[in-house]
């Protein structure tokens, strides 16, 4: 049982100042799959209960997990999408209803790349190849497309032959995110999904502007984030890192992951964005290859804080109230990003506040639902059925 005392976790609840918004502490919730867009990847009045809920609990900024930008056939079944009209009004719901409590949200905008399966319902449906930046297909898992017969893993994709088209998916993500009410939009860079795939030289190898050196490796990243920016305007748009990589067959040699990252982020800040959240690395999203780990271990706060000179720093990756409110204090981050905390208490930022114990046991066996056939009963089991602490 975790919980908190008031002197330890004080400069959590300090408000931050992130751009125009006055966030009411530092206690961030993540985006995280949990697959209850049901049916034809649309948010639901399930999944706006879900929402509200956390802003009751005193989230300083909600990120909405990653809501697709184009129909792809990632392994989560049933994730959101922000690619149509239809998901749109469904987010507007959303977005309202937590605006209404006092909540900040920003939209995480994601492309899985080679990471879809042509397969899955929705990359049927779309009729489009499984895009990367190169055809190199990504190693090691052969259990992720749980809803497929049999154990299919990751296929050879489709090299993109311009780029520019994938860019514009997410200038159309931004649009669609603005429309729906959101305050902001995040960019998943990590986990080794589309920017992250470009970034990295082992799954780019194009010969073009967009492979080969630094510069052109970061470029995608970084046309991307101009475009949210020029839809949203400064101090709008993030992106999440993961630097370490790891997770997804992604991570080259320390030396090149920093002068790589290093890059990234001193082009990036020079669009004024909202934050840089980093994730670090964990076992948890780590895997083998051909007898290796993929990871490229390294401590990404003292790495990477000296190429950043006034984007504010989140940090994610299984980070506790006490450590990160310590982290804060120090300077070294300016708001903490909770996952799994947030999954099984839906009033975290209270609960750390209040100095309640941090006893939510997370139902595992639910946590990305049971399919478009289950009860709505049953899709609140593990999602929406965690209790309150007394106050």
């Amino acid at each position: 049982m975790m919980s908190t005392t008031a002197h330890s976790i004080a400069p959590l609840l300090k408000p931050l100042q992130l751009g125009p918004f006055n966030l009411r502490n530092r206690i961030v919730m993540s985006a995280l799959t949990r697959s209850r867009a049901v049916p034809t990847n649309i948010p639901t009045d399930l999944m706006r209960e879900y929402y509200v809920q956390r802003a009751k609990g005193g989230a300083g900024l909600i990120i909405s997990e990653g809501a697709l930008i184009s129909q792809q056939g990632t392994e989560w079944e049933n994730a959101p999408g922000i690619w149509n009209k239809e998901q749109v009004m469904a987010w507007r719901k959303i977005t309202d209803a937590v605006h209404a409590e006092g909540g900040i949200m920003f939209c995480q905008l994601w492309h899985v790349g080679r990471l879809a399966h042509p397969d899955a319902p929705e990359q049927k449906a779309s009729g489009a190849p499984v895009y990367a930046p190169s055809a190199i297909v990504a190693r090691g898992y052969t259990r992720k497309f749980r809803f497929l017969p049999g154990t299919p893993g990751y296929v050879m994709p489709t090299a993109i032959e311009d780029p520019r088209e994938l860019v514009e998916l997410y200038r159309n993500g931004a649009v669609n995110a603005k429309e729906a009410g959101f305050d902001g939009v995040e960019l998943h860079g990590g986990f080794g999904y589309l920017i992250h795939q470009f970034l990295d030289s082992t799954s780019n190898q194009r010969t073009d502007s967009y492979g080969g050196s630094v510069a052109n490796r970061a470029r995608f990243a970084l046309e991307a984030l101009e475009a949210a920016v020029d839809v949203f305007g400064p101090k709008h748009v993030a992106i999440k890192l993961l630097p370490s990589g790891g997770g997804n067959d992604v991570g080259m040699p320390l030396n090149e992951t920093i002068e790589t990252f290093g890059y990234l982020l001193r082009e990036a800040e020079k669009l004024d964005l909202a934050y840089f959240c980093f994730l670090r690395y964990s076992t948890d999203f780590d895997m083998v290859v051909e007898g290796k780990l993929r990871a490229t271990k390294h401590d990404v706060l003292a790495t990477y804080h000296p190429f950043i000179e006034t984007t504010p720093i989140f940090l994610n990756g299984n980070v506790e109230p006490e450590e990160a409110a310590s982290l804060v204090a120090s300077g070294q981050i300016d708001a903490a990003v909770f996952g799994r905390l947030w999954i099984g208490h839906p009033d975290l930022a209270k609960r750390i506040e209040h100095g309640k114990p941090l006893d939510g046991q997370i139902d595992y066996s639910n946590v990305y639902g049971q399919g478009p056939n289950s009860s709505e009963e049953a899709s609140r089991k593990g999602y929406t059925d965690y209790p309150d602490a007394l106050y």
